[in-house]
C-alpha cells in the first residue's frame, strides 16, 4: 500500500460509568496501531464514555480518513447493535455522503475472535 493508510476504524462499544471500563476497548485500538502504524483508528461509545460515534467519526475525517468501518465491541447482537448502531450510523451516511462507511457484525461473531477466546480459556490453568 502507498501512502498513508485513509481507511479510518472505530471500535464501537457500550460505555460505562465505570473509567477503568474502556481499557480493554483502548487497549485493541493501542494494539492496532502497533500493528498498522498510521491507520486512523478511533474509539466510540453510546453512552456513559467519551467520544460518541460522531465526535469519534469527525475526529477520523479530519485527520484525513476517507472510509470508515464501525467494529461494534460487543459479545452479544442485542438492541443497541441490531438497532441503535445502524440508526447512528444513517445519521452519519447522510451526514457525510462523501464517506465510505461500513458496519462489521458484532465481533463475537468474528471465527478468530471466537477462536482465541476458546483458546485462552483453555491455556489458562484452573485454580
Amino acid at each position: 500500500m502507498q501512502g498513508p493508510d485513509r481507511h479510518g476504524i472505530v471500535l464501537f462499544a457500550h460505555g460505562s460509568r465505570e473509567a477503568a471500563w474502556r481499557a480493554p476497548i483502548e487497549a485493541v485500538a493501542e494494539r492496532i496501531r502497533q500493528l498498522a502504524p498510521g491507520r486512523p483508528v478511533a474509539c466510540a461509545y453510546l453512552e456513559h464514555t467519551a467520544p460518541d460515534l460522531p465526535t469519534a467519526v469527525d475526529r477520523l475525517l479530519a485527520g484525513g480518513a476517507d472510509a470508515v468501518t464501525v467494529w461494534p465491541m460487543f459479545l452479544g447482537v442485542g438492541r443497541h447493535a441490531r438497532e441503535d448502531l445502524p440508526r447512528l450510523l444513517q445519521v452519519l451516511r447522510t451526514q457525510h455522503p462523501q464517506v465510505r462507511f461500513s458496519l462489521q457484525p458484532a465481533i463475537s461473531e468474528h471465527p478468530e475472535v471466537l477462536a482465541a477466546m476458546a483458546h485462552a480459556m483453555l491455556d489458562t490453568p484452573s485454580s
